[in-house]
């Protein structure tokens, strides 16, 4: 996690109070399983899970916005206990200029982690932009750093823990479990 490292990111993680989450290629590995009723499976990472739930234990909002819809990323959300939940269609500026109105920030306040071309038009806005090793070339070269875990294999935990270091809350939520 070099790149992140770096003092300016470091600087842009500090402000972030909303981390919005791409889905597919970002909290899945972007592979869909079909079943034979034609019923589309995804897996998603549990330390992802918890690295979200820290963020949120840490005051820090989340919120999801993916071009598909599915009703595993509305069970999955639901686990994790993010509100905001925007599925369906390549039009993802829409939701997200919505959700910062509706919650008040600037865009420099949000972080966002995608992997593809239709993540593009958030990822140009945001004060944290962040992209995945398997993700598109056209979105890691504009992003402001890609992660060393691949979507789907820990690279949203990676992002919460270094927002939540950024921020000096690293310490405090993890004492909780290093008694």
């Amino acid at each position: 996690m070099a790149a992140a490292m770096d003092l300016q990111n470091v600087e842009r993680a500090a402000g972030i109070k909303l981390m919005i989450f791409d889905v597919d290629g970002v909290l899945t590995d972007g592979s869909l399983h079909y079943g034979a009723d034609g019923e589309a499976f995804k897996t998603f990472n549990v330390q992802d899970g918890l690295g979200i739930k820290l963020l949120q234990e840490a005051g820090i909002q989340t919120a999801i916005i993916s071009a598909r819809r599915s009703p595993q990323v509305t069970a999955r959300a639901r686990d994790l206990g993010i509100d905001f939940v925007h599925q369906g269609g390549h039009d993802k500026l829409t939701p997200f200029n919505a959700l910062v109105a509706q919650l008040g920030l600037t865009n420099e306040q949000v972080g966002f982690i995608g992997d593809d071309v239709v993540d593009l038009p958030i990822l140009a806005r945001v004060g944290l932009a962040v992209g995945v090793p398997n993700g598109r070339q056209e979105v890691l070269q504009r992003v402001h750093f890609v992660t060393e875990h691949h979507g789907g294999r820990g690279a949203v935990r990676e992002v919460c823990e270094f927002v939540l270091r950024a921020q000096g809350l690293y310490d405090k939520i993890m004492a909780q479990f290093l008694v």
